[in-house]
This record gives C-alpha cells, sequence and structure tokens, in this order.
C-alpha cells in the first residue's frame, strides 16, 4: 500500500503551525484539512489525552459558534500522536486564510475560565477525562510558538 499524505511529511524538522494537510473534492465542494500542529513531533512531550479532550470540546464548541466560519467547519479533533490536531473546513484555503482564526480559537481555550461544554456523563463518553488548566498551559504555549507571530516555517511544511 501507499503511504498516505501525513505520513511523508517531514517530522525530523516540524515546528508548531498551522498547516495545509491536504485538500479533497467531494464534488464541486473543496474540504481543506489543517494540521494544527501543537508540539515539536518526536522533540517535546506528546499532550496526555486529557488535555488534548479539553482543547478538543472547547475548540470545538468555540468553532461551531463562530459567527463567521461556523457553517464551513466539518471536523475539529485529536491527531492520533497527540501532537496536534486535524481543523476540517469547507472551501479551498491556505494556511495564511485561517490563521487569525486558529489564533482566536486558541485565545479562547487559554482564556476560558468555566465549567467544560459537554462535559457531563450524559454530553459526552468520558467526561472526566478532562484538564482545563494543561489546556489552557497549552495553548498559550501555542500562541506564543506559533501563532501570534507566524513564520513561514509555521505555515509551511518542512521538504
Amino acid at each position: 500500500m501507499e503511504k498516505i499524505a501525513s505520513f511523508t511529511v517531514n517530522h525530523l524538522d516540524l515546528m508548531p503551525g498551522v498547516y495545509v494537510s491536504r485538500k479533497d473534492h467531494i464534488g464541486e465542494e473543496t474540504l481543506t484539512t489543517f494540521d494544527l500542529r501543537m508540539t515539536a513531533p518526536n522533540r517535546e512531550p506528546v499532550m496526555n489525552t486529557a488535555e488534548l479532550h479539553t482543547i478538543e470540546h472547547l475548540a470545538a464548541t468555540y468553532l461551531r459558534n463562530h459567527e463567521i466560519w461556523k457553517d464551513r467547519v466539518i471536523y475539529f479533533g485529536p491527531m492520533g500522536c497527540r501532537t496536534g490536531c486535524y481543523l476540517i473546513l469547507s472551501g479551498d484555503l491556505s494556511s495564511r486564510d485561517v490563521v487569525e482564526l486558529v489564533r482566536d480559537t486558541f485565545r479562547f481555550i487559554r482564556d476560558f475560565d468555566d465549567e467544560i461544554p459537554g462535559a457531563s456523563p450524559r454530553d459526552c463518553g468520558n467526561y472526566l477525562d478532562q484538564n482545563l488548566p494543561m489546556a489552557r498551559f497549552l495553548a498559550e504555549k501555542y500562541l506564543r510558538e506559533a501563532l501570534e507571530d507566524p513564520k513561514p516555517e509555521n505555515l509551511h511544511y518542512p521538504e
């Protein structure tokens, strides 16, 4: 079998950032998958499931309520390797097109100080596996390292 696209990315030189992972075409619609890489793969510790789960709840809630983007959000969720998340949006988009949206999303997470949306036994299959303080810490780190002033290496995959 052929390698899938995400396994061809040079993870040795990959930095935290916002990357176009792939573009899929469904009829006339383009879906753009973004790699929201929050940690440097194989060089920094991976995120624990509790904080990643909290990031998922907060980001998905924020994005699906965003005044401008809510109707274009297809999916937000964690990567299996726990070094970031995937965001799928409708449209033929670039990293530059969504940096502000991603920045605002992670500012929301960094500043969030309330009950985590959907973190109840009725609403979530693993509602106790949450860590808001660490999610806020990681959101601040991601903002500082990749989103506040993104460089080319934070927006384009390394060769």
